[in-house]
């Protein structure tokens, strides 16, 4: 079992480089998820993985009223919010359908899944106040063990 990385960020900008490199290295079909209240900075996480992936980070905004947003670029990132999703919805949205299309998968708010997605990455993200946050990656658990 490998231990979480665990990094302080000053800046949305260093929040990104963060998830930059994290993205740059994600081999095709793998999900992470965002796990943090709301103004953590999962939305900046997404950002910083577009850029990863070769996806211009402008184009990312919150997915909250579509649910689930496709960027393309060299690669695609699948950006998924799951705020307004109640109980049994998220089962309903076809997520699995998203994990083998050869892209990556980022997920707001996945505490609400209704399982555990086996192989996951998950980021927690904690607002330390201002503008800094500390971003918990763990690639050697997942939801499940955080219930």
């Amino acid at each position: 079992m490998t231990a979480p990385r665990v990094v302080v960020t000053g800046s949305e900008a260093e929040t990104a480089a963060v998830a930059s490199a994290l993205a740059a290295r994600l081999e095709p079909n793998r999900v992470v998820l965002l796990i943090g209240d709301l103004g953590a900075g999962k939305t900046a996480f997404v950002r910083g993985m577009a850029a990863g992936l070769g996806i211009d980070p402008d184009e990312v905004s919150s997915p909250t009223f579509t649910l689930v947003q496709e960027y393309r670029g060299p690669r695609t990132l699948y950006h998924v919010d799951l705020y307004r999703v109640e109980g049994a919805e998220a089962e309903d949205l076809g997520l699995e359908e998203l994990t083998s299309g050869g892209g990556v998968v980022a997920i707001e708010w996945a505490e609400k899944l209704p399982g555990p997605i086996p192989g996951a990455i998950t980021v927690s993200l904690t607002d330390l106040g201002g503008d800094k946050r500390e971003i918990r990656i763990d690639s050697s658990t997942n939801l499940e063990d955080r219930r």
